[in-house]
């Protein structure tokens, strides 16, 4: 499964192709799905362009893209955000539309009262665990751990020299190293492997091998795999699904 990653916390600074409105990112999603993607992953943002978990900006955000597409949508609740654990968990309680899943980070403050709130409205955690972070050791001592949708493993590693080996020791800690199950306490959910920058394909081209989910999009990366801008994130999708598996 190849997940898209519309924007992320970029803005139109960063790129051209990076969607911001509703608008946009409806019609990037169409697009991706198209080209291959089977989920979303949006940042829903401001009209000035920051991040946001207001239900008055998530909810415009998801019925436009679920106007025109017909796959699982998911957002962040990264506390950039919404620094305040609190705050966070009350903005999610307070959601008038809901996501199918929604990305978890848990090397952040309140990750699990995030996680809590969000499996009380059931929408599915997506739990990040980022290299470099302890992340991944939170998550599996977390009795949340066996009730997330899946483990978003995120290679923080910019380097395509070492981002490989970087995911390996990160999958490894989670206990599947080589894409193989190994029984960690408690077990894990799947896996879902992506990179950085550029980093991001040859972890995409990781996760492809071992047979892993992963995803592409312009939040991950902002260039094709030969280095040219990349034009849309439909034309990553296809440049992801042409990479050998």
């Amino acid at each position: 499964m190849i997940q898209v990653c519309l924007n992320g916390p970029r803005g139109a600074g960063d790129s051209p192709a990076v969607p911001m409105s509703p608008a946009a990112l409806a019609e990037s999603a169409a697009a991706a799905v198209a080209a291959g993607a089977a989920e979303v992953h949006v940042h829903p943002k401001t009209p000035c362009g920051s991040d946001s978990l207001s239900p008055r900006v998530v909810a415009p955000v998801l019925a436009a893209i679920r106007a025109v597409v017909d796959v699982p949508v998911g957002v962040t609740t990264g506390a950039w955000a919404e620094p305040d654990p609190v705050r966070r968990a009350a903005r999610i309680r307070s959601w008038t539309v809901l996501p199918d899943h929604a990305s978890v980070n848990w090397h952040e403050d309140g990750a699990e009262e995030v996680a809590a709130a969000l499996l009380e409205r059931g929408v599915g955690v997506e739990a990040g665990v980022r290299s470099g972070t302890p992340g991944a050791r939170r998550f599996l001592r977390s009795p949340l751990a066996p009730h997330a949708l899946r483990v978003l493993a995120e290679v923080t590693d910019p380097s395509p020299a070492t981002a490989e080996s970087s995911a390996r020791a990160l999958l490894a800690e989670l206990g599947a190293a080589h894409g193989l199950p190994v029984p960690p306490v408690p077990p894990i959910p799947p896996v879902l492997l992506h990179g950085e920058d550029t980093g991001a394909w040859p972890v995409l081209r990781l996760a492809r091998r071992l047979g892993l989910d992963t995803r592409i999009g312009l939040e991950d990366t902002l260039l094709l795999p030969d280095g040219r801008p990349a034009p849309s994130n439909a034309a990553l999708v296809a440049a992801a699904l042409a990479q050998p598996s």
